[in-house]
This record gives C-alpha cells, structure tokens and sequence, in this order.
C-alpha cells in the first residue's frame, strides 16, 4: 500500500503546527471468512463487511491494511490491538474496549459509538471524520497528529491525555475534560460549540478564536476565583 502524510491545512497556515494526516491506498482485500476475532489474531488485507462482532474477544489482535465497513462492536475486547494503515467506515457499538491500543495511519469515518474506552491509547496520524461520539474515554492516552473533522463529540474525557499536533475541524466538543491534559499545538478554532467543563487551567499549549475566548470567559473567571458583577 502506497501511503504518504500529509500536513499545512489552516492551522499550519495560522502558525500552528498542523496534524500530519494519513493518505491511505489500501491494496485489493481478501473478505473475512468470519467465525471470530481471536485474541492475539492477525488480520492483514482484509475487508470486514457488515459483521458482528459484538462481544468478541480480539484482546492483542492486529490489523493492518484492513477496512472494516458497516460492523457492529458492541462490547467487542480489543485492548492493547494494533490497528494500521486501516479504514474504519460506518462502525456502531457502545462499550468496545480498546485500551492501550495503537492506531497509526487511520481513518474512522461515519462511527456512532458510545462509552468507547481508549484510555492509556496511542493514535498517531489518525483522522476521525463525520459521525458521533458519546463518552469517548481517552484518559491518559497521547494523541499525535490526530484530527477531528466534523463529528460531534458528546463529554469526551482527555483527562492526563498528552495531546500534540491536534485539531478540531468544524466538529461538536461538548462537555469535554482536559484536567491535568498536556497540550501542544492544538488548534481549538473549528470546534462549535467548545463546552469544557475540566481543565481550562490545561490550555496553553492551544489555539482558539476570539469569539470562543469570550464564551469561556466566564468559566476562566470562575477558575481563577474572580468575581464579575
């Protein structure tokens, strides 16, 4: 598969180092033959369509240059999986356990997921296009090179995350918590409405617009204890 980064949107432009983002060029795929997901299971030029896999144990599994369409991930284990050079269209589940799992060089498209649980994850070049995400548990993972691109993020949790080289691009970030969250080079500016409700005190390392920095105005006022009559 033939692949190359790339990077200078708006936010290169701004003056803010912009995510490298995948191009992805998947090589003809073979179909699953189904049956399972296996702990430890390698997955390699493989199309998953529309299967079910809620509930399946793939714990440690890898995927490279795989596309997963259409499927379904209710509570399916796959801490600690390496998802790479992979595209992810259309997934829908809540609760699929992903912790301390890889993705580099992929692109989740159109996902509706819920409670998905990422913490202590890595994901380096990944771009997370259309969609929504409800309680997206991304405590204590680092973010390099990521970007969310027109979906809604429903209090997702960055929590001790370590985020550098993110943006968010005309998407959704409601209740989100940066508390104790690292930040570098995130560039804010595309996310209405921006809703933090943790870690205001995190956000040096960022870039927001003008008009956003008066919708906070009120919370960073209640964050360093001044009083506004």
């Amino acid at each position: 598969m033939a692949r190359r980064a790339t990077s200078g949107g708006p936010a290169a432009r701004a003056g803010v180092k912009g995510a490298r983002r995948p191009e992805l060029r998947l090589p003809p795929l073979r179909p699953w033959a189904g049956g399972g997901l296996e702990p430890d299971g390698d997955y390699d030029g493989l199309e998953f369509r529309e299967a079910d896999l809620a509930g399946h144990d793939g714990v440690g599994a890898r995927f490279m240059d795989c596309a997963l369409t259409g499927c379904v991930v209710d509570e399916t284990a796959l801490g600690r999986a390496r998802v790479l050079d992979s595209v992810l269209t259309g997934l829908r589940g809540v609760g699929t356990h992903l912790a301390e799992s890889t993705f580099r060089d992929v692109e989740l498209v159109d996902a509706r997921l819920g409670g998905t649980q990422l913490h202590g994850a890595v994901l380096e070049r990944v771009v997370v296009r259309g969609g929504k995400l409800d309680y997206l548990n991304l405590r204590e993972a680092r973010l390099r090179d990521v970007v969310f691109d027109s979906c809604v993020l429903v209090e997702p949790d960055f929590a001790g995350a370590s985020l550098e080289r993110v943006e968010f691009v005309d998407c959704a970030l409601k209740g989100a918590d940066f508390g104790g969250a690292a930040l570098t080079d995130v560039d804010l500016r595309g996310a209405v409405p921006l809703e933090i409700v943790r870690g205001l005190d995190r956000l040096s390392g960022a870039v927001i617009s003008t008009g956003q920095l008066l919708d906070l105005a009120p919370f960073l006022a209640a964050e360093l204890g001044i009083r506004v009559e």
